[in-house]
């Protein structure tokens, strides 16, 4: 399991953008590299829209937002069109990604258990090593959270 203090792992998945995206090419900023379970549910539209509500603030601080899921690039890119999202979704519908980040828990929908992306973020500085983790995350107050950490 990845630990603060460790350099991340490097991986490759495609993005809304139809590009590639490996987490080498941000070295230089920080990385708010962001889990959540489904596009267009409320949890995830209410924290995609933080992050879009306080793009110039992260930007400002050196740091890009990149958020993860199981979606495909057609969902996607649907959700970024319509909350007008200005960062990079990736799609990792084969769960590699959130394997090395050990994202994928088991939880309990309408009293069935199922395998679902835990929302987390992973805040990762300018030289790839991870130095904050939420697991578990509430988005309320969460984003005021990161804010502070930059």
């Amino acid at each position: 399991m990845l630990k603060i203090g460790e350099l991340t792992p490097d991986f490759e998945l495609m993005g809304s953008d139809n590009k590639k995206h490996k987490l080498s090419d941000y070295r230089g900023k920080k990385v708010i590299l962001y889990f959540y379970p489904k596009d267009n549910t409320p949890g995830c539209t209410t924290e995609a829209c933080d992050f879009r509500d306080n793009h110039t603030i992260i930007n400002d601080k050196n740091a890009i937002v990149i958020g993860i899921s199981k979606d495909t690039l057609t969902s996607h890119d649907k959700f970024i069109k319509k909350f007008e999202l200005p960062f990079i979704l990736l799609s990792d519908e084969e769960k590699v990604v959130c394997s090395l980040y050990d994202v994928i828990k088991e939880k309990n929908m309408y009293g069935k258990k199922v395998l679902g992306i835990e929302r987390s973020t992973f805040i990762i500085d300018e030289n790839g090593i991870l130095t904050h983790e939420f697991r578990k995350v509430k988005v309320k107050g969460h984003i005021e959270s990161i804010l502070e950490i930059l």
